[in-house]
């Protein structure tokens, strides 16, 4: 039930307590890093997504071959980025009001994962892994106040989910069919024209129906090139089917969310598309009862 306005993120206290003269570290903390709402908070998160950019942008320079005397460089300016963003995490799991809740959160996990792969790095490749860093790029709709996205991508959830099963029985039915085409195709080109086996056939299959088309394999007899003829054909009517489902999906969750909104319109800033229950305006905090 939405009462009054309040802070997104679960880790983040009560602006007017948070404020209060007197408090002590781990609060004045707690602002800089969980609020983006205060000169200090915002230049925290600023510089956080400046490191994070950098940081990802490394890790994708050490990949490029022309650039591999710069390699041990690379790998120094990695290792400082994960202990800044160590120091960070632990700064975080210090100053949140509840230091397990927010290590189980979203971005908790996808602070914990970016850190990893760098400890790891005595597997090989597994630096590579640092690009998961991007998701931390995630904030950045918090810092610019863009909850509205969010809404939207709630939507969009929330239509997968609703088209889920029929998205599967999609799926199940063109498994049958790659199937059986491929097994066809097994026994109409045979180990000659390079379907050596009912699993090669069926990959066959698969990338002749989603027209992707990569031509290491190709039938050679007229009547292997007439069924291929038919699969392409059976690709195109196939692609059409779950981008219906969900743009069904998508337009009857628009129109729920749409319903479940109240007309009322703010008396100090004019927006709309409050929850119907909702006693103050979710943009400007302002009083809905008052006219």
């Amino acid at each position: 039930m939405s009462t009054s306005p309040g802070p997104t993120d679960p880790n983040t206290p009560d602006r007017a307590e948070s404020r209060a003269p007197g408090t002590g570290w781990r609060e004045r903390l707690q602002i800089i890093i969980f609020q983006s709402d205060t000169r200090a908070g915002r230049l925290f998160d600023i510089v956080l997504l400046g490191a994070i950019v950098l940081s990802v942008l490394v890790v994708m320079l050490e990949s490029v071959p022309s650039l591999v005397r710069f390699r041990e460089a690379f790998r120094l300016l990695e290792w400082g980025f994960t202990i800044l963003f160590s120091i960070e995490y632990v700064l975080r799991l210090v100053s949140a009001p509840s230091a397990g809740r927010y290590a189980r959160s979203f971005y908790g996990v996808v602070d914990i994962l970016s850190l990893l792969p760098t400890y790891l790095a005595t597997l090989e490749g597994a630096h590579s892994l640092l690009v998961i860093r991007s998701l931390r790029l995630l904030r950045v709709f918090r810092i610019l106040r863009l909850g509205e996205f969010l809404h939207e991508a709630s939507m969009l959830t929330e239509a997968m989910r609703r088209s889920a099963r029929k998205i599967l029985l999609f799926v199940g039915s063109v498994l049958v069919l790659v199937n059986i085409m491929g097994a066809v195709m097994y026994l109409v080109e045979g180990p000659e024209h390079g379907f050596t086996s009912i699993p090669i056939s069926v990959y066959w299959a698969v990338v002749t129906l989603t027209t992707v088309g990569y031509g290491d394999i190709a039938p050679q007899t007229a009547l292997g090139q007439a069924l291929s003829v038919l699969v392409m054909l059976a690709g195109y009517a196939i692609i059409a089917v779950p981008t219906g489902i969900v743009t069904v999906e998508i337009a009857s969750a628009a129109n729920d969310a749409q319903a479940s909104r109240s007309p009322t319109v703010c008396p100090s800033c004019a927006a709309r598309g409050h929850a119907r229950d909702a006693r103050f305006c979710r943009l400007c905090a302002a009083d809905l009862s008052v006219k």
